[in-house]
């Protein structure tokens, strides 16, 4: 088998490429994830798809081809999936604060993710920090509990793919692909996901239209699902195709700036998560109201 008839067709150029029809995306993601390509055949994808795009039908087939071939994690409902890329740069990860603030809401909470760049702090880092010990497989999570399951664990072929972007220092589509995947055995999970840029709210909500995927998405911080926690974006929830804004972006001028680490170390952000979820420090105001966001779309 070879994916070089694909490559053929995507790697014509942003002005040449011809976009794939989900059944073929799927089969070339499925060949992927079976490890069956070489490290050529992978790279010339990598670049030829950062260069053309993806469209809406081909992100639905690599989750076809992604979903089938996932370690599951089972959960009864309701659960919620917090995918975890990015990691901290500038400001502390606090996508393990709003995955326990969750927690505490009944919920059962599956993280997942890996680190893409060597010079974040991550969420995996934070956690260790906390005490909480990364998945080694997959397992049954509980209603109220919280846990990480790094991609290798549930795909291992799927970190190679991510791992490409320390080889030729760009994104490619795996990036797009781990914020929408759902991890779980359960069909109506609610994923929450997050865009950097605005041309990526269009191109995720087109996907989860698609798909007809229930989703929360926001702008969230960079790159991380967790809202900025100095000032709310705006949240939609995606159910059965139909969107709908449950939170709007916070207008004017802040008159006050949350109490945030000043380092993003994991030690720190360990330290000044767990004081809010003692209640020592309050919780950030637009992470409170991105809990409520949460339960509201799955109420839907």
């Amino acid at each position: 088998m070879s994916i070089s008839h694909y490559i053929k067709d995507i790697g014509r150029g942003r002005d040449g490429a011809r976009a794939l029809e989900r059944a073929q995306a799927a089969d070339l993601m499925g060949q992927i994830l079976d490890g069956h390509v070489t490290d050529l055949e992978l790279g010339a994808f990598c670049i030829a798809m950062r260069i053309k795009g993806e469209t809406d039908q081909e992100m639905a087939g690599f989750l076809d081809a992604t979903h089938a071939r996932l370690q599951h994690i089972s959960a009864a409902s309701p659960v919620v999936v917090l995918p975890s890329y990015n990691g901290a740069r500038k400001l502390p990860v606090l996508t393990p604060l709003l995955a326990y603030l969750l927690a505490r809401e009944g919920l059962a909470v599956v993280m997942h993710g890996t680190a893409t760049e060597s010079t974040r702090i991550t969420s995996q880092e934070v956690l260790t920090a906390m005490g909480v010990t990364a998945l080694s497989q997959a397992r049954a999570v509980a209603a109220g509990e919280v846990v990480f399951a790094p991609t290798e664990v549930l795909n291992p072929n799927l970190k190679r793919l991510l791992d490409v972007r320390r080889v030729v220092g760009l994104r490619n589509s795996a990036h797009s692909l781990v914020k929408l995947m759902n991890p779980t055995n359960t069909a109506d999970a609610l994923l929450v996901s997050s865009y950097t840029h605005p041309e990526y709210a269009i191109s995720m909500a087109a996907t989860f239209e698609l798909t007809n995927a229930r989703a929360l998405l926001l702008r969230g911080t960079e790159g991380e699902v967790v809202a900025d926690a100095r000032r709310t974006p705006q949240m939609a929830s995606f159910v059965r195709g139909t969107r709908t804004v449950l939170v709007q972006a916070q207008a004017g001028s802040l008159i006050q700036l949350p109490e945030l680490p000043t380092d993003i170390d994991a030690a720190t952000t360990a330290s000044y998560t767990q004081a809010v979820l003692k209640g020592e420090l309050p919780v950030p105001g637009p992470l409170a109201a991105q809990v409520q966001a949460v339960l509201k779309a799955l109420s839907l």
